[in-house]
């Protein structure tokens, strides 16, 4: 089986590279396959889903979910697909990928050998998929942060198993079920 990610941005498909080997099984093979955002992604859904011709693929869309609602943009997303009758998987980072950074205070930490790991257990980062604009927010507390190079940087350390993000967990889960369900 091979599944395919479809992307919003190239930090994403950085994390998603490092992290998806911990997440599936050796027998099935991935492409990420990132965008520049919202818009060419969505030009891109359905050129992938009409022209893939590999027998046993699925497809993942991951999307921030930035200043939208959650539902709606899932089925924005849904609509989308299907046309097509492909086994697609939406899921959504809650707001952005670097709600998923706060998950996991000691990737960042080790990333970037700073000791941030304690603010987990304040107030305004114990839920991260609550932050609004933690992109905005991770840029504060390390100014040197870029996102494709601090996506390089925080996802190796990354532990899937004990992220506090629930759009991450939701992530890992959906797809470990997508590749379980094949």
């Amino acid at each position: 089986m091979k599944i395919v990610f479809l992307v919003e941005e190239p930090s994403m498909g950085e994390v998603l590279e490092v992290i998806l080997p911990q997440i599936l099984s050796c027998q099935t093979e991935f492409t990420v396959i990132p965008h520049q955002g919202y818009g060419d992604l969505r030009m891109s859904i359905p050129k992938k889903l009409n022209i893939w011709r590999e027998d046993d693929v699925r497809f993942v869309i991951v999307h921030d979910q930035d200043n939208k609602d959650c539902v709606a943009l899932k089925r924005e997303l849904e609509n989308l697909c299907r046309p097509y009758n492909r086994h697609v998987l939406i899921r959504i980072a809650c707001h952005e990928l670097e709600a998923w950074y706060f998950g996991d205070l000691k990737a960042v930490s080790k990333a970037y050998g700073k000791k941030l790991e304690n603010l987990s257990s304040k107030s305004a980062y114990r839920v991260p998929d609550n932050i609004m604009a933690p992109k905005e927010r991770l840029k504060r507390l390390i100014p040197e942060h870029q996102q494709i190079s601090g996506a390089k940087r925080i996802a190796p350390y990354m532990d899937i198993y004990s992220n506090t993000s629930k759009s991450f967990n939701v992530f890992v889960e959906g797809v470990r079920r997508l590749e379980r369900d094949a």
